[in-house]
């Protein structure tokens, strides 16, 4: 047996002893002060995660103000899911996995992971974050013929064997298999993980097995889908972050209807803090316009967006590179893609002229094209 991040849980045990002295956001004072909501020191788990930005060579950020982005579908909403990146497990900048929303994982024999969660953790609401929420997954979500009618996921099964799941105390969870998973960690650091936990709190008033049937079906009928699981799987959407009434676990809530200006704002319960003892994200709110595909690059250029990246493409390149030469208060990167190029050349191998179409076959003529491409910017 071993436990997976050793050196980062060392750390972490040590930074614990250190704790530094927590600071109440500005965001929140105000329902601190009139006690609507706890101060920070009550939201925190008892151990949160400590970001030292300082031995990462970066510096400490200020707290406060409002991003602007824009994307061009509504449902691009979800990508505040893909920005936040609180995941179970994350990965680092160096691409090695570390425990984020777990206070630690044990890992046995690759096959066995003992999920160690944080006491304390909360859900944006305040609601105890609990093995209790993996459970509901695991029997009410997975196990539940009508909301999966699939039955489970094929992440759980190993050479055609279903693993187990068990939840010895609220603050444990176990995920077992014969053999070795070697995918499962990794698996739950993604951008778009399999979300193996939910709010069980919110979403029982939607499941048949908790909620009084007269008024699930008063909610059935409302929501004009045809079922309970129906209704229950429309609330239930952790990656498409468009019910506002789902609790997070995210840096950012959603604070908006279904409107072309969604608005996120900092998450209470968040369960990083920075080295100082300032509750992160420091952002407080993300302000997202959905806007028509064609205006993303013009509008950044007239200083619409304080960040972007949705809805910009290659092509767009110039026209921003010039704005930035011409006075624009904005910055252009090209940032590295695992998709491949954008663009690219594909020499006629069956041209009608013959003399071409022998040069165009002639890998060196291929390799000279190639290195001929400037593509410095």
């Amino acid at each position: 047996m071993h436990r997976l991040f050793a050196l980062i849980l060392i750390l972490l045990a040590s930074s614990v002893a250190a704790q530094p002295v927590l600071q109440e956001t500005t965001f929140w004072k105000q329902e601190v002060q009139n006690g609507s909501l706890p101060p920070v020191a009550e939201r925190l788990p008892e151990v949160p995660l400590i970001v030292d930005l300082e031995a990462k060579g970066r510096t400490f950020g200020k707290q406060g103000g409002t991003l602007r982005t824009m994307v061009t579908r509504s449902k691009d909403v979800r990508q505040m899911v893909v920005y936040g990146y609180a995941r179970l497990v994350g990965y680092d900048a160096n691409y090695d996995l570390y425990p984020d929303i777990l206070r630690d994982v044990e890992v046995i024999e690759n096959r066995k992971f003992i999920l160690h969660l944080r006491p304390g953790h909360r859900w944006s609401d305040g609601v105890p974050f609990t093995s209790g929420d993996f459970r509901y997954w695991w029997e009410k979500v997975v196990g539940n013929e009508e909301i999966t009618p699939s039955g489970p996921p094929e992440f759980m099964f190993v050479d055609g064997k279903l693993g187990k799941v068990s939840f010895p105390d609220d603050h444990t969870v176990i995920f077992e298999w014969d053999t070795p998973n070697a995918n499962f960690l990794p698996l739950l650091a993604q951008a778009s993980p399999p979300f193996i936990y939910r709010p069980a709190h919110y979403l029982k008033q939607f499941h048949a097995d908790f909620a009084e049937p007269d008024a699930l079906a008063d909610e059935v009928r409302a929501a004009r889908v045809k079922s309970w699981a129906a209704l229950h799987n429309r609330r239930d959407n952790m990656y498409k972050f468009d019910n506002p009434q789902l609790p997070t676990l995210q840096p950012w809530i959603n604070a908006s209807g279904k409107t072309s200006r969604q608005l996120f704002v900092r998450n209470p319960y968040y369960h990083r803090i920075d080295a100082r003892g300032v509750q992160l994200p420091y952002i407080d709110v993300v302000n997202m316009t959905i806007v028509g595909g064609g205006l993303v690059a013009a509008k950044s250029n007239a200083g619409e967006s304080d960040l972007q990246a949705r809805g910009l493409s290659f092509p767009d390149v110039a026209i921003l590179k010039k704005g930035e030469q011409d006075g624009g208060n904005y910055r252009t990167f090209l940032w590295a893609s695992g998709v491949a190029s954008q663009i690219a050349i594909y020499p006629n191998l069956n041209f009608r002229d013959p003399v071409w179409r022998e040069v165009m076959r002639d890998v060196r003529f291929r390799r000279a094209l190639s290195m001929g491409v400037d593509r410095r910017m």
